[in-house]
């Protein structure tokens, strides 16, 4: 840990600290696997990496910030759901605020015009961290974006609906099978025309991309299907966390639908599979940046007991500096 009054430094990410900052992510008390460089970087097509550094006058790695840049905005990161700055056991509420005065000039210095922060949700920390909130408020950062996600207290649950517990039951009478699955292909299908047919949009991510992940992720990228006499009728894709389980893809075929196929995978990761997690969380049920709520969407989730986590949008504006020629 620095010493009061010695200077942070900041500097921007090269391949040749991969090994480096992945052990950081490891070893922090709020980075998730998302934050691997061998995850950030499966789409470095789509995205300019701007991912930051910080070290004290010793060398040491004090934080680190996923980051990306594009029109001379800079956010924490683009192609990630959430980013921030990420910390070890060691990183105090004083440290904090002079990371983000480190970070301001920094971004000063090569012309940056804006910071779009993108909060890690409490519920992915290892322990407390939310220094950086803090560290927002005093370097005047404003809440432009906030989505509700919905999320399950495992350990204290509540109960599924009433509609949610006869789905089961019919689900069991049908004799479907739920185990994990490594068919990323037959899934991504599903996934594909349900999110053409009901919102006309493709997934984040196609079944090549997905399968790739899952290769460098097999700890934390998980496919759960349903089978009705060996035919996939039904998936759910679990990004895992150390204490949260999340949905980051969930689709039926019309059939599974109306047989509760996801109903039964949902139940029995809630239950069994995830039973010692803290969390299950299903993602965002809002649109236009924070301001619509999908309520039939948000209902559907809360009927499985899950209620709400914010994921939060700052921004700060930065005054580049202007190097005469």
């Amino acid at each position: 840990m620095t010493k009061a009054g010695t200077a942070l430094k900041a500097s921007n990410y090269c391949q040749d600290d991969k090994l480096v900052w992945d052990s950081f992510i490891s070893n922090s008390k709020n980075g998730v696997f998302l934050f691997q460089r061998d995850y950030m970087e499966y789409h470095a097509d789509r995205f300019v990496d701007f991912s930051i550094m910080f070290h004290d006058d010793d060398g040491r790695l004090l934080a680190v910030m996923p980051a990306s840049i594009r029109d001379g905005i800079v956010t924490s990161h683009g192609g990630l759901t959430f980013g921030g700055i990420v910390t070890d056991n060691h990183m105090k509420a004083p440290l904090m605020l002079e990371a983000f005065d480190t970070l301001k000039t920094f971004l000063e210095e090569r012309g940056v015009s804006k910071l779009v922060y993108k909060v890690i949700p409490h519920i992915y920390h290892h322990y407390p961290a939310e220094e950086d909130l803090y560290g927002l408020f005093r370097s005047g950062g404003r809440l432009i974006r906030r989505d509700i996600s919905s999320t399950i207290a495992i350990r204290s649950p509540l109960p599924f609906s009433k509609g949610r517990r006869y789905s089961i039951k019919q689900a069991r009478k049908f004799g479907l099978v739920v185990q994990q699955s490594y068919d990323f292909d037959t899934f991504m299908e599903i996934e594909e025309k349900l999110l053409g047919a009901k919102y006309d949009v493709k997934p984040t991510h196609n079944a090549s991309e997905l399968s790739l992940l899952a290769s460098r992720f097999p700890d934390h990228i998980k496919l759960f299907s349903a089978f009705d006499t060996d035919v996939m009728v039904a998936g759910v894709v679990i990004y895992e966390h150390e204490k949260v389980a999340h949905a980051q893809y969930i689709a039926a075929t019309d059939h599974g639908k109306r047989i509760g196929a996801l109903d039964l995978i949902l139940e029995h990761l809630v239950t069994e599979w995830y039973a010692s997690k803290e969390y299950f969380d299903f993602g965002i049920s809002t649109e236009n940046l924070g301001i619509y709520l999908n309520e039939g969407l948000i209902e559907n989730k809360q009927s499985f007991g899950a209620r709400a986590v914010v994921h939060d949008f700052y921004e700060i504006d930065i005054a580049p500096k202007i190097i005469s020629l």
